[in-house]
């Protein structure tokens, strides 16, 4: 399959402290791909250059054969490269259905309050039918997201990233807080998107849920990739196990 989003030697840094160094990876078109590491390795960092939010300072990003390393990132959105944050942010002010309406027309929670009493006309109800489908919530559309379980929150964050239809959409701890269920749920149904024509790069503490939905996987460490390869090759992984400080914590995350 053809790398629908690479990087080759991207590096990070914030003033002289590097936290991505020199790294090389690919996010192959129809797939599931994962980055983990410990807890300061230098995952949202990654996220935050490969998507725009962040500049890299040396080395390159290109999604679809295009580079985009110095794109803003609404640009890199409007050209299907989509993400998910830590923090769900969503307006509690609006209910499921509408926090995506916002999302797919790319609209400022100003705009999104008055296109609901004079409405323009212009909108994106299938990218929202769509998402609320793949993510399973139809049935909470209507609800304000304070009635909602935090697994269900977590959903609509990524619901709100699917609703601009992006070719490829970037995860970053979508699992976070969640209990096992939720995060058993959550990898079912990222499990799927492939089939719905979005790619995804998965970031996240969870073990069981990246080993179990990703492809392939990467593995950073204090800001330098450790190794990569099939979830049964990272299981397996000395270098991999060493960063986690023991199998014993690798085998408690993986089941």
């Amino acid at each position: 399959m053809a790398a629908l989003l690479q990087a080759s030697g991207l590096r990070v840094s914030y003033g002289p402290v590097i936290a991505v160094d020199a790294l090389d990876l690919e996010v192959p078109e129809g797939s599931v791909v994962g980055l983990i590491g410990p807890n300061g390795a230098g995952k949202t960092s990654a996220i935050d250059a490969l998507s725009g939010y962040h500049p890299a300072s040396a080395g390159s990003v290109s999604f679809d054969g295009d580079e985009i390393t110095k794109m803003r990132p609404h640009r890199r959105a409007r050209r299907g490269l989509g993400r998910t944050f830590q923090s769900v942010e969503l307006f509690d002010d609006l209910t499921v259905e509408e926090n995506l309406q916002v999302a797919a027309n790319h609209l400022g929670i100003g705009r999104a309050l008055r296109d609901l009493f004079w409405p323009t006309g212009e909108s994106n109800r299938e990218g929202v039918d769509w998402a609320l489908r793949l993510c399973g919530l139809e049935d909470v559309a209507e609800r304000m997201p304070t009635e909602l379980s935090a697994g269900q929150r977590k959903l609509v964050g990524v619901a709100r990233a699917l609703a601009q239809r992006p070719r490829l959409v970037m995860m970053d701890e979508p699992a976070a807080g969640l209990d096992t269920e939720e995060s058993a749920e959550l990898g079912e149904r990222l499990a799927t998107l492939p089939a719905a024509g979005v790619s995804v790069f998965l970031v996240d503490h969870d073990m069981s849920l990246v080993l179990g939905v990703c492809e392939r996987i990467y593995v950073l460490d204090f800001g330098k990739l450790i190794a990569q390869g099939t979830p049964a090759e990272i299981r397996t992984s000395d270098a991999v196990l060493a960063a986690y400080l023991g199998s014993q914590e690798v085998e408690a995350h993986a089941g």
